[in-house]
């Protein structure tokens, strides 16, 4: 109990001359560099909040025009055209400002102004520069006069090295296409998956739609989009995410895996340190802004946005619809192993837990022979199961301590953590280990992950990791960036001793993970349990099979003259075709982070081009060089398609936008329903 009573930062007990206070210096210390360090955590955001907010200048410029202004003032020439003079006019008299000073305050109150002004100028630059998108569309090699003058202009007007935010609010505003655009695409996708007579009727109502109902609806949209950042992406968010009522495990979450043919140590605890401490260096500079932006072609930035919700966010479930809780910081990990939960501090004295310490914490964890108390083992199955049992259990019975101050832990923290007691991974010469390994990460045994959480790190006994996250906060990519960090610093950065723990002397003063408690009433458990079945129904649903393709790569295909996007495509349109005997429609995920808030949008890979390309193959009548033109055909239409969408001019979410614009004025459009 001694580590425990470190925590407290005094105690006090009652004697019969009063109240006996003892304080702990060393808690009080702690208490002092915390605040230390969250002050200083507080003026990194300001000044990273000041530093985007003037970019591309910098407050160094500020000062150049300053002088610059003072100095042609004291050459008697006037750079403000007598504005100058105006201001100190202006100013309030006082016995304080002497003439000398006047002028000063005057001149620097003018620069500022020219500063703000010429700030302000560059961004609307910055911004127009960024609209243009024609480079997408030049051939592959080839790059018009025009686009070399843009890359020249956007490498100018981005000299000054980069914050990850610097270039949000100069982003364009994803577009709202034009009804008839997006209704003659739609048409053109369906056309190689309807016969002659629905394709007629489909056509009718299109047109019918474009002529009476799309004008009105469209005319809304177009006013959301003038006063919402993106006009597409908080509506994605509500309806295809969050008012979602199936399980999210499966439908919804998604995962990631770690090196094939490499395991830095079989050590589960240091593995799970070195894992952990990586991905903190990784929100320290998340936080700090450190982290550049993705760029194209190195010159084009990408949204950020969804990197905000990375860390210290929750999914919370509701009856009709669920919420994001999102919290500034967090200063702890909620833990699951074997069925408990354990709440483990990540800072000591200000600083994060350096990997040697977090090992031992974790160690701890898997040393702890303590059991599992009622309904805590499956607890995590509600975040599996349905979301309306799960949101009703939460009201019903977590509502009170110490439930509601448990889940509060596992809520609030940084993400969640599990220590897995199976053992995953590539083994070459076993079959169907890849296929185990992928479905352990997408669902694992239902009641070992917690699917709320913006993401769950899984360490398996042999030191295997993966993560399962959350989708309605961000997309793949963006835990992508954050795990191939993790993997390099944990690999090539951090390291391990020979005996494959982590380098450093842990600090065997700290205070063991802290056991939270539980209190469930059979009722409670009996939701878990209902919850738990219809999870596990859903994974024993599940088929899948996973493996290594090493025949050959991108590179390969790169040579050939050909995008390796396209290549997959139509040869997954290939081979649907030749195991079912006919097409249907297909989804492509396409990003849109040109834009401020973007997302994804539809490739609707399904194309008229590529069907042809199938067709002769199944055809003995073609010879090679026509099939060769038919997938060169597919292939530059498919490329077209995905340019159009990354460029705001895809159909799906305009049409997604139209539909609940109508819902919301209540139009009923035959069109919109068939769509």
């Amino acid at each position: 109990m001694a580590e425990a009573h470190q925590a407290v930062a005094f105690q006090f007990t009652v004697t019969p001359e009063g109240l006996d206070f003892h304080l702990s210096r060393e808690a009080v210390r702690q208490l002092y560099l915390a605040a230390i360090s969250s002050w200083k955590k507080r003026l990194v955001r300001a000044k990273n909040s000041f530093l985007t907010g003037v970019y591309p200048a910098s407050p160094s410029s500020w000062m150049v025009v300053v002088m610059a202004t003072a100095g042609s003032c004291y050459c008697q020439v006037d750079p403000s055209l007598g504005l100058i003079g105006r201001i100190q006019h202006c100013l309030p008299h006082s016995d304080m400002l002497t003439p000398q000073a006047r002028m000063v305050v005057s001149t620097v109150l003018f620069s500022t102004g020219a500063w703000l002004a010429a700030v302000l100028l560059f961004r609307r630059v910055l911004r127009i520069l960024l609209s243009y998108h024609g480079w997408m569309f030049e051939p592959h090699g080839h790059m018009s006069r025009s686009t070399r003058l843009w890359v020249a202009l956007m490498k100018i007007m981005s000299i000054r090295k980069p914050l990850l935010y610097s270039f949000q609010s100069s982003l364009p505003k994803l577009p709202v296409p034009p009804v008839k655009a997006t209704i003659t695409r739609y048409l053109e996708s369906v056309r190689p998956l309807l016969d002659d007579d629905k394709y007629e009727e489909m056509a009718a109502l299109a047109k019918e739609f474009q002529e009476k109902t799309a004008p009105r609806l469209q005319r809304y949209l177009l006013l959301k989009s003038w006063w919402t950042t993106n006009y597409v992406s908080d509506w994605w968010e509500e309806y295809v995410y969050l008012r979602g009522r199936s399980p999210l495990m499966v439908n919804s979450n998604y995962y990631a895996m770690d090196f094939l043919y490499v395991t830095p140590t079989h050590i589960q605890a240091a593995r799970a340190a070195n894992a952990v401490h990586s991905i903190l260096l990784y929100r320290r500079r998340l936080d700090r802004g450190e982290i550049p932006p993705m760029m194209a072609l190195g010159v084009v930035p990408m949204c950020s946005y969804q990197s905000e919700r990375m860390f210290n966010t929750t999914r919370i479930p509701g009856k009709e619809t669920d919420t994001l809780l999102h919290l500034p910081d967090s200063k702890h990990l909620a833990v699951y192993h074997k069925g408990r939960y354990y709440k483990v501090w990540l800072y000591y004295g200000g600083k994060i837990l350096p990997p040697a310490d977090l090992e031992l914490q974790f160690q701890r964890i898997l040393d702890d022979p303590s059991a599992p108390q009622p309904g805590e083992e499956r607890l995590a199955a509600l975040t599996a199961g349905e979301r309306v049992p799960w949101a009703e259990a939460r009201t019903r019975f977590f509502s009170r301590s110490p439930n509601k101050t448990s889940l509060e832990a596992i809520e609030r923290a940084a993400f969640f953590l599990t220590l897995d007691e199976e053992e995953h991974g590539q083994e070459p010469g076993t079959p169907g280990c890849m296929d185990a390994y992928a479905k352990s990460l997408l669902h694992g045994r239902c009641y070992d992950r917690w699917f709320d959480k913006s993401f769950t790190l899984v360490v398996y006994k042999n030191g295997k990791v993966g993560a399962n996250a959350e989708h309605s906060w961000a997309d793949a990519p963006i835990v992508g960036h954050l795990w191939e960090f993790m993997l390099a610093t944990d690999k090539f950065q951090l390291g391990y001793t020979e005996g494959g723990h982590c380098k450093g002397d842990p600090n065997r003063q700290l205070a063991p993970p802290q056991r939270l408690q539980w209190d469930i009433p059979p009722e409670g458990i009996a939701a878990i349990e209902g919850s738990l079945r219809v999870a596990r129904a859903l994974a024993d649903d599940v088929d899948f099979c996973c493996f290594p393709f090493t025949t050959f790569g991108k590179g390969l295909i790169k040579r050939c003259r050909t995008s390796p996007d396209a290549f997959i495509q139509i040869s997954l349109q290939l081979a649907h075709f030749r195991d079912k005997g006919s097409f249907c429609l297909t989804y492509e995920a396409s990003m849109t982070r040109l834009f401020r808030e973007g997302r994804t949008e539809t490739v609707r890979s399904c194309t008229a081009e590529a069907t042809a390309f199938v067709r002769s193959m199944a055809d003995p009548r073609h010879s090679r060089s026509e099939r060769q033109k038919l997938f060169k055909a597919a292939a530059e239409k498919h490329q077209q398609l995905y340019r159009l969408a990354m460029t705001g001019s895809g159909i799906d979410r305009h049409l997604f936008c139209l539909y609940l614009m109508s819902r919301y004025l209540g139009t009923q459009s035959p069109f919109l329903a068939r769509v």
